[in-house]
């Protein structure tokens, strides 16, 4: 088998791959989501949002990770919109991008210390409840758990 065959059938497993889990993370299983279930989507909403909001003013006193954390913020911040348009699908809402609070920074910057307690922090109990979950919840929180692992190791060595 020449590469480029290999290539092409490598590409088209995972499309496969990909379209399969897509549609078996959207399905309705038909189970409503208890409300301890939207309440621990919100309290990994909130700490996402409340990491990003610390990256962003953690800049200031550590100019020299200023791309790194600008990063981390970014990335935070998507994995709080993400889990607020599951938290709005699963309590059958409208979600609105624009109704979304963000949180003032603190009084004082956190230390990097302090960034990567509260990212380690996030990356365990997103990975934990992960493991409760099926479907498309549990890629998007087993992706916030290693976007976080990636972000300790990789970001803030």
């Amino acid at each position: 088998m020449s590469r480029r065959a290999a290539l092409r059938a490598a590409g088209g497993a995972a499309l496969g791959a990909s379209a399969l889990t897509l549609s078996v993370g959207c399905s309705d299983s038909g189970q409503a989501d208890s409300p301890a279930e939207i309440d621990a989507l919100t309290a990994q909403a909130e700490r996402a949002r409340r990491d990003s909001v610390n990256a962003t003013a953690a800049i200031a006193v550590l100019p020299d990770l200023a791309a790194a954390l600008g990063v981390v913020a970014a990335e935070r911040g998507a994995h709080a919109d993400a889990l607020g348009a599951e938290i709005a699908r699963a309590a059958a809402a409208v979600a609105s991008p624009t109704t979304t609070a963000v949180s003032a920074p603190p009084v004082a910057p956190p230390t990097l210390e302090q960034l990567r307690a509260d990212l380690a922090d996030a990356q365990k109990d997103a990975a934990r409840l992960a493991r409760t979950q099926s479907g498309y919840r549990a890629g998007l929180l087993g992706s916030i758990s290693a976007a976080c692992a990636a972000e300790q190791a990789v970001l803030l060595p």
